[in-house]
């Protein structure tokens, strides 16, 4: 979409701003505020929301995860009548800009009708704009959105670990407006737009859910049933393996590998442990399906003096303790030497299952690991090695196997081909939505003329 400049422009007396719109105006945010801890306000100091305050019902307590997700909804904090009465000022409403100190910095999000009466913690700072001056809306696409304002953020932003914000850096941000009226249709012109975007967005998100769902649906089938859907079948016995193929072994997961073995993590205050050359392996780096690379590296002394050994190449690694087993069961196949930390292990085939079978395999069975090996009541997601070892392993002869692998490798290339694709889309998309909005709300392109077209 083409859409004209304004006829004139004139400097914004602001070197990162550069020129703006000759109707427009900068100000200091400060001043388009209103006034005192009514205009900006931080949320209370942790010792004021410790965890005994905390009860199970009641006003609630709004925090950073329900800025970023856009949930007002989220979270299962609240405090009694007394403790509200006593962080009354903290209360956010309707129509207030809860902006995020840490982490997601400066992420902005107007409080939303209807939400249950509650206070903001200590990492939100609340925003009240005087609205005869400026839209929220469009204040929210200016902090969100427009580069100049990212570029006060991160200029502004301080922290000793992280970037963070504070209601003097907030207030200090120079703000480019329209009146108020083009700052509405401003707004309503984005709302329009953004929304045809985000559905353009969902519709190719939906679209790899379902091509992740063929891939899956793929491999199950592949590796319990095989390539031949007139193949003769039996009953398994086991509820949840159902029939198999007639001439298909089944086998416990410990009687079909050559050995388990573990990991660990060598001093990190030791310089000689680390650096090195041999590729170190944590839950982190499972997001292929071949390891080659690490994010940190171990060196021989390391190997020589500490828990960790090397795996050979070729073995399966899984993890087995780790929060993303929440979700998912990572599995990998490394094709160079490597070393483990302790959360994973390395699996080592016997002679009877081809390396890259066993990778699909695993794979193809992830909800049952989940389910069936995970360990009840940890306090972090892991699974029991000894339930993983006696899982229930079918499969066909060596040939068969490797035909199954080449179809399920043939098939999830076109598929991961297509996703990508799609995937390409969504960024291309995004990125528009946020030029768009960006080069809006800064005045170098004219919306006037597209308000309810």
């Amino acid at each position: 979409m083409s859409l004209p400049r304004y006829d004139s422009y004139k400097d914004s007396g602001v070197e990162w701003i550069g020129e703006i719109p000759a109707g427009w105006e900068c100000k200091c945010l400060r001043y388009l505020l209103l006034p005192g801890n009514h205009g900006i306000k931080i949320g209370p100091f942790g010792s004021a929301l410790k965890s005994e305050y905390l009860t199970p019902d009641g006003y609630k307590v709004y925090g950073q995860e329900n800025v970023i997700n856009d949930d007002f909804e989220r979270g299962f904090r609240h405090i009694d009548e007394n403790k509200f009465q006593e962080l009354e000022v903290y209360e956010i409403l309707p129509g207030d800009l809860l902006i995020t100190m840490m982490g997601t910095t400066g992420l902005a999000k107007l409080v939303p009708d209807k939400i249950k009466k509650g206070i903001m913690d200590s990492h939100l700072i609340r925003v009240r704009p005087d609205d005869n001056q400026v839209h929220p809306n469009f204040l929210q696409l200016l902090i969100n959105d427009s580069t100049y304002i990212f570029y006060q953020k991160k200029l502004l932003s301080n922290g000793s670990i992280m970037e963070g914000l504070n209601s003097s850096i907030i207030k200090s941000f120079s703000i480019v407006l329209p009146s108020l009226s083009e700052q509405t249709a401003i707004a309503s012109f984005l709302d329009r737009k953004t929304a045809e975007i985000d559905q353009l967005i969902a519709n190719k998100e939906k679209l790899i859910a379902l091509y992740e769902e063929e891939k899956t649906a793929i491999i199950n089938r592949a590796v319990t049933r095989g390539l031949d859907p007139a193949v003769k079948t039996r009953p398994s016995d086991v509820d949840w393996l159902g029939d198999i193929p007639e001439l298909w072994e089944v086998k416990r997961l410990k009687y079909v590998i050559n050995s388990i073995t573990g990991g660990g993590t060598p001093s990190t205050g030791n310089p000689l442990f680390w650096n090195g050359i041999i590729p170190w392996v944590s839950p982190k780096d499972m997001k292929s399906a071949e390891i080659s690379e690490t994010e940190d590296y171990v060196t021989d002394v390391a190997v020589a003096n500490s828990s960790t050994t090397p795996v050979a190449p070729n073995s399966i690694l899984v993890v087995v303790r780790s929060g993303i087993l929440k979700h998912t069961f990572p599995v990998a196949i490394n094709r160079v030497t490597v070393c483990l930390n302790q959360d994973m292990k390395a699996i080592i085939p016997a002679d009877c299952l081809d390396e890259k079978f066993l990778y699909w395999k695993l794979k193809g069975l992830s909800n049952i690991v989940l389910t069936v090996c995970n360990k009840m009541g940890a306090t972090v997601d892991s699974i029991e090695v000894p339930d993983l070892l006696s899982l229930l392993v079918t499969f066909p002869q060596k040939a068969e196997q490797t035909a199954i692998v080449t179809h399920i490798e043939t098939e999830c290339t076109r598929l991961d081909t297509i996703i990508a694709k799609f995937k390409k889309q969504i960024e291309l998309f995004k990125e528009y939505r946020t030029t768009l909005i960006s080069e809006v709300v800064t005045g170098k392109i004219d919306v006037r003329g597209e308000v309810g077209a």
